[in-house]
């Protein structure tokens, strides 16, 4: 089963980027964020002519979550613990792998800047919810992945230049610690149970030339339960989709399970 996980930045000016994904790559299963759109303007007819089953948490403007499978889709929207909370910015699914259920969520986490406003209390609060939610997921002992933009810089090997980005709520030590949370949970950061290499980047800026300089980070992750993570045998990086006309900042992460 091999499960992706990519922020498009508007799915309405890289849908044609998504579709050459899922007709190239073709993954089981794909969560996407930062649509940028209401359900309705969802393009529905173009994903499911590629196979794909879609559920779509959306925002008008900005967040917006999905998830496509080429199986059927029981869906839970929202992230619990905040009812005041708008923000779409969770979608969890059950998908039929075989005889099994693998139970996955789509998460585009708040950014948090700048770090001394109400928004990074949000991402705190936000990120203390997840925990909380993934702690009663986990007793469900099945198979279960957190995959999406977590807007975390775990490590130091995980951004170009650590010291640039000592002040940005991406890498503060309060941010780090919660991630650290979800790990001690009891899952796994399936990129570092295959490799401790740094140099390894999900995200290039727009700006300064950051993508052709590889002034990159890693904030796009794929958490794995227990369970799904006894199962894992690969992780990719699909970073020459940076390189496209008009692309993401962001670019895809997979991993395959057996």
């Amino acid at each position: 089963m091999q499960i992706a996980t990519w922020n498009v930045n508007s799915i309405r000016q890289r849908t044609e980027h998504l579709l050459r994904y899922l007709r190239e790559i073709g993954p089981d299963v794909i969560c996407l964020q930062e649509l940028k759109c209401v359900d309705a303007a969802f393009p529905y007819a173009e994903v499911e002519s590629c196979g794909y089953n879609i559920a779509v948490h959306g925002q008008k403007g900005f967040n917006g979550v999905a998830i496509l499978s080429k199986q059927p889709l029981e869906v839970t929207r929202g992230l619990p613990g905040d009812e005041s909370d708008e923000h779409a910015r969770y979608i969890e699914a059950e998908v039929i792998d075989g005889d099994s259920i693998v139970r996955i969520a789509s998460l585009y986490l708040p950014n948090g800047n700048p770090p001394e406003t109400d928004k990074y209390t949000y991402k705190l609060a936000w990120m203390d919810r997840l925990a909380a939610h993934a702690r009663n997921l986990l007793a469900l002992e099945e198979p279960l992945v957190l995959a999406g933009d977590f807007n975390v810089i775990p490590a130091a090997r995980d951004c170009f230049d650590p010291a640039a980005w000592a002040g940005d709520a991406l890498y503060l030590p309060q941010t780090r610690a919660r991630f650290h949370t979800l790990l001690n949970l009891g899952f796994t950061d399936a990129l570092r149970a295959t490799t401790d290499a740094g140099g390894l980047y999900t995200f290039w800026d727009y700006q300064a030339g950051a993508w052709q300089r590889d002034r990159g980070i890693r904030i796009d992750h794929v958490l794995l339960s227990p369970r799904a993570a006894d199962r894992l045998t690969e992780v990719v990086i699909d970073k020459e989709r940076r390189g496209k006309d008009k692309p993401s900042d962001h670019v895809p992460i997979r991993v395959t399970l057996c």
